[in-house]
């Protein structure tokens, strides 16, 4: 069994190629491409199908990704233990998150962090609520934040809860409201996050039993923020989002206020590695500290 053989054979699976692979590890292209035969002869069977767009899974190569996940994720937990027992702090934490934690929140938690803990290394990982609780679920990231509730499975640590706000154009008729009433959200073109980050926005429609006229989906927040500066349409976006930011947009307080609950999450604090307790324990902190 060779860990550095596994950890090739995810990073090409990752980047979808094995020159990008190559580029990342400071391999060769022939090195890497030699490393995944060999791992391919001791198993006996095609992980890797290459084509000219780059590389995707066998089918024999879905069945054993993940035991391979976990093989490396014990590998870190068994060098983070011993480097704990030593009296050192060592290790890499991999954390999904979104557009709003990752510009407001994470900067701050990891430089702070790190100012105690200076050699634990991060990866971040951006993606939906819904991509972000499949990594959590398969073991591609460490632990993750998300908007609450989630899984039943995961143990989550409550955060913050983060107020649902209508972004509207300065020249909107409403911009200078002191709400937005939400039977007008209807009559209006809505500009939506894309389907796995959309949860927050369609629980507001939902409950309040609006259907809305769907213009256009983004996966970014900001984006949605600049179509809405130029007139394509209203939003509603959590607060947090617009934290600190000069946009061109009027921000309104809904009709009925509406929050979404965010936390951060792990599959289980049992089998976590000590770096990521001690950034989960952090985070409690540092958001105590910064409400």
């Amino acid at each position: 069994m060779s860990i550095i053989k596994y950890e090739v054979f995810l990073k090409v699976v990752e980047l979808g190629s094995l020159t990008k692979a190559a580029d990342v590890l400071g391999f060769t292209q022939s090195g890497i491409s030699h490393t995944i035969s060999s791992l391919e002869s001791e198993f006996g069977f095609p992980l890797l199908v290459r084509s000219r767009s780059g590389v995707k899974l066998t089918v024999n190569g879905e069945q054993v990704i993940q035991p391979i996940r976990e093989i490396l994720k014990w590998n870190e937990q068994l060098k983070q233990q011993v480097a704990d027992i030593h009296g050192l702090e060592t290790g890499t934490i991999t954390i999904g998150t979104f557009t709003s934690v990752s510009v407001h929140w994470l900067p701050g938690m990891i430089k702070q962090f790190r100012e105690e803990y200076p050699y634990i290394e991060f990866k971040l990982m951006e993606g939906g609520y819904l991509e972000i609780e499949q990594w959590i679920e398969a073991g591609v990231v460490d632990c993750g934040f998300l908007s609450l509730p989630t899984r039943e499975k995961f143990e989550v640590f409550p955060l913050k809860q983060d107020r649902m706000l209508a972004v509207l154009s300065k020249d909107h008729p409403l911009s200078r409201a002191p709400y937005m009433p939400l039977a007008q959200i209807a009559y209006e073109d809505f500009i939506i996050p894309k389907a796995g980050s959309d949860y927050d926005v369609r629980r507001v429609l939902e409950k309040a039993g609006i259907k809305p006229n769907i213009k256009f989906s983004a996966g970014d927040d900001y984006a949605i923020i600049a179509m809405v500066e130029k007139g394509l349409g209203i939003s509603i976006l959590p607060e947090l989002v617009t934290r600190r930011q000069n946009h061109n947009v009027a921000m309104l307080e809904l009709e009925e206020r509406s929050f979404r609950s965010l936390g951060i999450a792990v599959s289980s604090m049992k089998y976590a590695s000590p770096a990521t307790k001690r950034f989960l324990k952090y985070v409690e902190t540092w958001m105590d500290n910064n409400q």
